[in-house]
């Protein structure tokens, strides 16, 4: 019996577009002889829409748009969302979703309380995985070694916005980072040399988020490492990645592909194992489960610094997790059907939990 598959992709979100190139791909590398694949799409002003049952590979991202049929039932939210056609509940729903609306835990909020299987992170590991302010607290706490940073929410800003770039400059100095606390994608980042550059960028970053962090630059080397499992995860080969310009944003990863990926990257075996301590230590710290990309930087002198986890990474055959496990001997369908399988073996252990006494 084919396993009854809901593929939730698009969302409110400025990862709109990341979602959908994802949701693509993963529908080109599942056996459709496996599965019965039903695309569950969010438009960008939050409608969700379900469509008829994909009978083999879509080609253009265009085709997973879905568009309303003029029927309210047809984009009302309702259990029917999640249901095939012959009206049963999906065994297992596959978030696809990028960002604040999908990739931070009120999706998977959703999911649990409708008691749904799902693919990826719970609700603690997504939400605190998506605001970084949050994920570095719970890191420092964890003993990981990290960057310099500090954060501030908008109103703090517009209060005492020179005494927030004083604060900055006296803490972190030049060169630092400007990030929206809770985005990834590298969407809204500016790296600063000046006042006048940490201004703009400040005015960049509460664009998309009430929270901005920033983090002092460092000279290193950016490594990656792929996480996978429950309980017990395991850890990929180490990826680097070296961009040509300042550092590795939007444009450079989606755009202009401006960037080099080596894997394995030219590390030592010692080097490795710290890095992968620390991947897993992450992972355990958040609470993970089904898949992690944990992201370092790695100094001259050999100290490795965790810069960040993503709980959703990237996730086209392209994409570095995907492209760290298939050097390690997974390839992308054997990837998703693990993470298919690892979702399943979660709920499946939520359900012995007794709610009552």
């Amino acid at each position: 019996m084919k396993t009854k598959l809901g593929l939730l992709y698009g969302g409110k979100s400025a990862e709109h577009q990341v979602s959908l190139r994802t949701a693509l791909a993963v529908n080109k590398a599942l056996d459709h002889s496996k599965f019965e694949i039903y695309p569950i799409y969010i438009t960008e002003k939050g409608e969700w829409i379900k469509g008829n049952q994909l009978n083999g590979p879509v080609d253009k991202v265009e085709d997973l748009q879905l568009q309303q049929s003029g029927s309210s039932s047809d984009t009302e939210f309702s259990a029917k969302l999640f249901q095939s056609d012959d009206g049963k509940a999906f065994d297992i729903i596959f978030p696809l979703l990028h960002g604040p609306n999908g990739e931070d835990g009120t999706v998977q909020g959703l999911l649990e309380i409708l008691n749904l299987p799902y693919v990826g992170n719970g609700v603690l590991a997504s939400s605190a995985g998506m605001d970084k302010v949050v994920m570095k607290n719970i890191f420092a706490h964890a003993g990981l070694n990290q960057v310099q940073y500090v954060s501030f929410i908008k109103s703090e800003w517009n209060a005492e916005t020179e005494s927030a770039y004083d604060q900055v400059e006296k803490e972190l100095g030049y060169p630092c980072f400007v990030k929206p606390a809770n985005l990834g994608s590298s969407v809204g980042i500016s790296k600063c040399t000046n006042r006048q550059e940490l201004e703009k960028a400040f005015q960049e970053a509460f664009q998309f988020d009430r929270k901005v962090i920033i983090e002092e630059g460092v000279t290193a080397r950016e490594v990656e490492i792929a996480v996978l499992g429950n309980d017990n995860p395991k850890c990929s080969v180490a990826g680097e990645i070296v961009a040509k310009e300042a550092f590795y944003d939007y444009k450079a990863k989606y755009e202009d592909g401006d960037t080099a990926l080596i894997i394995p990257a030219k590390i030592t075996k010692d080097e490795y194992k710290t890095l992968s301590d620390m991947a897993i230590l992450a992972f355990k710290a958040l609470d993970c489960s089904g898949l992690v990309r944990a992201d370092f930087f790695l100094t001259n002198d050999g100290k490795a610094i965790i810069n960040e986890v993503n709980t959703m990474p990237g996730f086209t055959p392209m994409s570095m997790f995907p492209l760290l496990w298939k050097h390690t001997d997974v390839e992308y369908p054997q990837l998703i059907e693990t993470l298919v399988q690892l979702g399943m073996e979660r709920y499946k252990e939520k359900q012995s939990i007794k709610y009552t006494f």
